[in-house]
């Protein structure tokens, strides 16, 4: 039948889509779809509110699409102040510039545990049926396609759930991909380890900052509550010999930046130190009864910070292509490529400058050259905040500076 989501989309599903996974990509693909009439079951293990590791950056785009769905008001009452500002010490020069685009004049940094509620809480007042505390135990097929999830509750009470299509939300380890084995492609190791912490008694004034000293990077950006995130990273060659003194390599990190570690120093430690350190790929999302979204079907070194606003990108675009195929206006296969092609094109050089930027090695000559440049350049160094936000793509920002070089001072260094 064309249009149809699988060879069972006829069947009488008590569903037309499951969503495993609850958080930045699933609760907005949920809640996009039951908009549009479908009836959508949402499940989490967790129960919301409740924290998970994260960047919290929503820079513009991703504050566009809060405002599109009609969110927006909600995050920013929730107390995170805004963002205006994003400084780059790269050590001989700084590059500080305004994140500004598709509106807004900056960004904002909720923590997970008001964001993702506020998402839920979205989803279900959408229509969706959400169902939080629930563990997805197996991935049902049939005849090669997918047709439902089986699993449980906190009490053990078992339930199954058949959809004409089941989305996988559920990040790295995805049950979905896994159950399918989904394809990976473009993929690159993990670049470094991450490690953050809250503090109180760190103020940031509106201002994004960001360290690069050799092989190490340090940033801070203000939350809600009136607290601080600061992140410290290393190479992932350095993992295993530093995991067992995580506190002291992140102090010895601070410490490479002498006046923002007395900043650290005069405040106070509010919550646990948390790490990651995540791969580098891109899957083919989807299949016969099945789709990616989110972190399940690409995913980059956070150092760019931009999981949440590409999660918000790829649940539109996955919502689209599934409600094309389930009114019958495209077939299934034909959406979701199109909406994997336009994912591609739209991510692709900002996830290979991530891996560059990521590797914290010495620019090349001409490299080091530009940001020079840019950091004489007022329009430069918006354009390389904006870059770093996800507003302008890297290879504008460098033709830009190409443009420059011939008129600009050449690096004293």
């Amino acid at each position: 039948m064309p249009g149809t989501a699988g060879p069972h989309s006829t069947e009488n599903h008590e569903y037309d889509v499951v969503v495993i996974g609850a958080r930045c990509a699933g609760a907005p693909t949920a809640m996009l779809l039951a908009r549009r009439g479908h009836r959508v079951l949402l499940v989490d293990r967790a129960t919301f509110p409740s924290d998970t590791v994260s960047t919290h950056l929503i820079h513009p785009p991703g504050l566009a699409a809060l405002d599109r769905w009609g969110l927006l008001e909600r995050v920013v009452a929730t107390g995170c102040p805004p963002i205006d500002t994003y400084a780059f010490d790269l050590g001989p020069f700084t590059i500080t510039g305004s994140p500004a685009g598709e509106g807004f004049e900056a960004s904002y940094a909720p923590r997970r545990t008001v964001l993702d509620k506020i998402l839920v809480d979205a989803a279900a007042a959408s229509g969706a049926e959400v169902r939080e505390g629930f563990t997805v135990e197996r991935i049902l097929s049939d005849g090669g396609a997918v047709t439902g999830i089986t699993g449980h509750d906190r009490a053990h009470r078992p339930a199954t759930a058949h959809a004409r299509i089941v989305v996988g939300a559920d990040g790295l380890h995805s049950s979905v991909a896994r159950a399918v084995g989904a394809v990976g492609y473009a993929e690159k190791p993990r670049i470094n380890a991450y490690y953050y912490a809250y503090w109180a008694g760190l103020p940031m004034r509106g201002v994004f900052e960001a360290y690069d000293r050799e092989d190490r990077a340090l940033a801070a950006w203000p939350t809600n509550d009136d607290l601080t995130l600061v992140i410290c990273g290393w190479p992932m060659r350095d993992f295993m010999a530093n995991r067992d003194d995580v506190e002291g390599n992140y102090h010895a990190t601070l410490a490479r930046v002498p006046a923002f570690a007395e900043r650290v120093a005069a405040a106070t430690r509010a919550e646990r130190f948390v790490g990651m350190g995540v791969p580098n790929y891109f899957r083919i999302p989807y299949g016969p009864g099945w789709a990616l979204v989110g972190d399940a079907g690409y995913l980059k070194d956070p150092i760019t910070a931009q999981g949440i606003q590409d999660a918000f990108r790829d649940a539109e675009r996955c919502a689209g292509a599934i409600d094309d195929a389930l009114t019958g206006r495209r077939p299934f296969e034909e959406a979701m490529r199109a909406a994997q092609e336009e994912r591609d094109a739209q991510v692709m050089s900002m996830y290979e400058f991530t891996a560059q930027f990521a590797t914290m090695e010495p620019p090349p000559p001409e490299m080091r050259e530009m940001l020079y440049a840019a950091s004489r350049s007022p329009t430069a160094r918006d354009l390389f905040a904006r870059v770093t936000a996800g507003v302008t793509r890297p290879e504008d920002f460098f033709g830009h500076m190409r443009e420059r070089m011939s008129h600009q001072e050449p690096h004293p260094a």
